[in-house]
């Protein structure tokens, strides 16, 4: 099975909360009803791809909760809490953790270090964990013990200076591509894997999200869609300018994975 093949998501509604989420520059932060309308196409787009979903509430005391891939990684043989690198949303781990229990077994916990999950990038050779800002040496190295009692297998990796998350700057497009940044795919990180380079000035636009037989991909980066597209690739256009103010991109809205058997949402 192709790692990208899915069944099942969980996503959280955003919060009114969502405006003072994290950025790193100093730009406007996000207008709620924009951000809701986003998201709600994004769902949407995850139905249409035949995924099952788990659709959480809105955790207002978490500005970021809507992004429910930092804390936590899902697979077929099970999930991983993790530690988020900011402060302010380590609680969102322990807010998934009855979640993901009535899912998968088993359910293991990052208790070293800190890890985002926007660093952890799925292929079918291994799983590589970038390090950051949000995640560090010692939350990598424990996350790749935790992925070998999972029996895959993890490779820490270093992005360049600059790089917020991996999957910021890496997509896997298919089982033998990655789409890249120009600046990532200058220092080699993914043995044995093909590069896809963005265009220039469209580099947001390397996160993107391969589910099933479809690429999610943000509308704003047309030059990089018609690249996908070049590529023999269908691509399903969504937009994320109001989610991009807040750092964040298609990947970080979803844990998505394949369930042998029917779950119930």
């Amino acid at each position: 099975m192709r790692v990208f093949e899915f069944n099942r998501a969980i996503v959280r509604l955003p919060g009114w909360s969502i405006v003072d989420g994290l950025k790193a520059g100093a730009g406007e932060g996000p207008d709620f009803e924009t951000v809701a309308a986003e998201h709600s196409l994004y769902v949407h787009a995850l139905d249409s791809a035949g995924l099952g979903l788990i659709v959480l509430p809105a955790l207002e005391a978490y500005p970021d909760s809507v992004f429910v891939e930092d804390p936590a990684l899902v697979f077929r043989e099970g999930a991983i809490l993790l530690r988020p690198g900011a402060a302010s949303r380590r609680g969102e781990s322990v807010m998934l953790a009855p979640v993901l229990a009535e899912h998968f077994d088993p359910v293991l916990a990052l208790t070293a270090g800190s890890v985002d999950g926007g660093d952890v990038l799925v292929t079918p050779q291994a799983v590589y964990i970038g390090l950051s800002d949000r995640t560090d040496p010692s939350g990598a190295d424990a996350l790749v013990a935790l992925l070998a009692r999972l029996g895959r297998k993890g490779i820490v990796v270093d992005p360049p200076r600059g790089t917020l998350h991996l999957k910021s700057a890496a997509s896997l497009v298919d089982e033998e591509t990655v789409l890249v940044t120009a600046s990532l795919a200058s220092v080699g990180l993914f043995d044995g894997l093909r590069n896809l380079v963005v265009p220039e000035g469209e580099e947001p636009g390397a996160n993107v999200v391969r589910i099933n037989d479809v690429v999610l991909a943000g509308s704003r980066w047309p030059r990089t869609a018609d690249l996908l597209v070049g590529h023999g690739l269908e691509i399903v256009a969504l937009p994320t300018g109001e989610i991009g103010k807040i750092d964040a991109g298609l990947s970080c809205m979803s844990l998505r994975w394949w369930a042998d058997g029917p779950v119930a949402p």
